[in-house]
């Protein structure tokens, strides 16, 4: 018999986006502005990258209808009202999101109800680029949801702009990266076809990380991640998540603590949760680690390479832990195993002392 016989049967949906990868592939942005049909861009960035937005503004010079830099972690949904009538006020017809995730939340948050085309810069690698997922928190709930207005329509991917990104927040980036991919190994709509992104994706940042803690400036290293965060976001946009992303989610919009950091430290703690009940996808994780074991090969490459172990050093209460349980189990995503409190408590006092997986 053949592999095609015993293949299971599966639907792979293709997103819709152009993606610009290379050194020095930002030389390309009025070209690709210009292929949107867009004449008046509006430029989204965190305030810490206000400077590198307003550049990017001079850069298109009258093509540039202003600069929005006020983007913060979990979209604020004040934020996004902000932003979208700032965006009505100087006329822009699309929006240019340079940076993380933070940024490229706030233009989805513009597009949701404008269908404003957003063209991606990103310089980290969340990966949210790829995706047609929003998330908006509004009196400290983070809710999400998908929405094909929302996916940029273009990407342009320049390793060189990720080189100012510090070694140490390269790596929680990256890890933030790895656990799309993780998770969309054992999804319940996981198919072939994106199994194939996800473990490469793993591979790639999983090898190319230590390179650039080694050595920042290594843009062989800094493309390696690059590449690797595109195939994750791609997993992330093609397939439902798991476990890992509802507690992140839950801890990001109820407790406001750092997004990449919170991926980064839970991540190890869910892949041993779902241990037993994902064999194969978890072969597939440990392998694209290089490890013999997913859970613990995702807790020695953050280990190795500086990230933080212990949600305790990154602002959370042992007091939440109790209400992180609570706000999990009240819409869980579906998970391979079955999510429980008693094992989910236990998750999280894991995760909050920086346990090494059990």
């Amino acid at each position: 018999m053949s592999a095609l016989e015993t293949m299971q049967s599966f639907v792979y949906q293709g997103m819709p986006s152009r993606v610009v990868f290379g050194a020095g592939s930002i030389d390309h942005l009025e070209r690709e502005i210009e292929l949107l049909g867009a004449k008046r861009a509006l430029v989204l960035a965190t305030p810490q990258q206000r400077a590198q937005a307003e550049a990017l503004a001079e850069r298109i010079g009258h093509r540039a209808a202003g600069v929005f830099a006020q983007a913060v972690m979990h979209v604020p949904v004040e934020t996004a009202r902000e932003a979208r009538a700032y965006a009505q006020q100087v006329g822009a017809d699309c929006a240019i999101a340079i940076g993380g995730g933070s940024t490229t939340g706030l233009g989805k948050a513009i597009a949701l109800t404008s269908s404003l085309p957003i063209l991606a810069v990103p310089t980290t690698y969340a990966g949210s680029e790829m995706t047609p997922i929003y998330g908006l928190t509004e009196a400290g709930l983070k809710k999400t949801g998908r929405d094909m207005r929302v996916l940029p329509k273009t990407v342009i991917y320049d390793p060189l702009l990720t080189v100012s990104l510090p070694a140490s927040l390269s790596v929680t980036s990256g890890i933030n990266a790895i656990a799309h991919a993780a998770e969309g190994l054992y999804a319940e709509d996981a198919n072939p076809v994106v199994s194939l992104m996800a473990e490469e994706g793993i591979r790639a940042l999983a090898q190319g990380l230590g390179r650039v803690v080694a050595q920042p400036d290594d843009i062989d290293a800094r493309s390696d991640c690059l590449y690797g965060a595109w195939l994750c976001g791609t997993v992330l946009g093609s397939v439902g998540m798991s476990l890992h992303h509802k507690l992140c989610h839950t801890l990001g919009g109820t407790f406001n603590l750092p997004h990449a950091e919170t991926h980064t430290i839970v991540l190890p703690h869910a892949l041993a949760y779902n241990r037993d009940a994902a064999p194969h996808a978890m072969k597939r994780i440990a392998r694209a680690f290089g490890a013999d074991d997913a859970a613990h090969g995702a807790y020695v490459l953050a280990r190795s390479n500086g990230a933080p172990l212990a949600l305790k050093d990154i602002g959370m209460k042992e007091s939440d832990i109790d209400i992180a349980v609570d706000v999990a189990l009240k819409s869980p995503y579906w998970n391979p195993r079955p999510v429980e409190r008693a094992p989910l408590r236990a998750l999280l006092e894991a995760a909050y002392e920086g346990r090494a997986p059990a």
